[in-house]
């Protein structure tokens, strides 16, 4: 690694829930432990501290003068599209450039993960054709966002899984529960769900709380700082920068 490198921005949502800060400080270890030549900061865009404009301005401060932002996001909605780039023309010091990498999602990584979860949830793998999964998401008022959940489970689906159906805590439904419902009616044995969300807060305690209220076998956590997550952020670091910082053995296990 070299002082040449730009450095890493996470740029987070932002939650009054404490666990929602929690996961973005565990993400924010695990990426500067793959990335010792980098520096690896967080930035919210509402609601904790340090915001964005901060953690510009604390990076500027020691002499940084090029990074790449990285939204933790899951889909290109409105923040994606209309916050993060507006922060960053706003915000960013004048003697800086700062690039803004793509979303985290979809990718292959992802879903990985969300198998993870579910492992870890319980759900034995032996029980993919008997087993209907809800991929519950936040939801987005952005019908470009909503088709990219829906596109997400039926890819999932093709894995093997009995059914796999999408659900939204927020704006459009369907809702967590009447998935679960509807996967049941299909004939599944066993209805497991699965919140495609970062981090705790009140939508992904709503996706729980539905699920639980359906009767759903199993809830799996959000996806946090999954090992695919952060190898994910790496990647989206490494096309904001326009280099591949790992080494042979590393893109070799990629």
């Amino acid at each position: 690694m070299t002082g040449s490198l730009p450095a890493l921005l996470l740029v987070a949502h932002g939650s009054r829930d404490p666990r929602h800060a929690a996961t973005v400080a565990a993400l924010r270890g695990r990426v500067a432990a793959r990335l010792p030549g980098v520096r690896v900061a967080a930035g919210f865009l509402d609601l904790r501290t340090p915001d964005v404009p901060t953690a510009l301005a604390r990076l500027a401060e020691t002499g940084v003068r090029a990074a790449v932002a990285v939204p933790l996001l899951l889909t290109h909605a409105f923040h994606a599209a209309t916050d993060v780039p507006a922060v960053l023309r706003d915000a960013t010091p004048p003697q800086m450039t700062v690039r803004q990498a793509p979303v985290l999602g979809p990718s292959p990584l992802l879903l990985t993960a969300l198998e993870r979860r579910l492992r870890e949830a319980g759900v034995p793998a032996h029980a993919r054709r008997t087993t209907g999964v809800v991929l519950a998401a936040a939801g987005s008022s952005d019908p470009a966002a909503t088709a990219v959940i829906e596109n997400l489970a039926r890819t999932w689906q093709s894995t093997g899984w009995r059914s796999v159906r999408p659900a939204f805590a927020s704006a459009g439904g369907p809702r967590t529960e009447d998935a679960v419902r509807t996967l049941r009616a299909e004939g599944c044995a066993h209805v497991a769900v699965a919140r495609y969300v970062l981090a705790p807060g009140r939508l992904p305690d709503r996706i729980a709380t539905g699920a639980a209220a359906a009767g759903a076998d199993a809830v799996a956590e959000p996806l946090g700082a999954a090992r695919e997550v952060a190898t994910l952020l790496v990647r989206r670091y490494e096309e904001g920068a326009c280099t591949d910082i790992r080494t042979a053995g590393e893109r070799a296990a990629a």
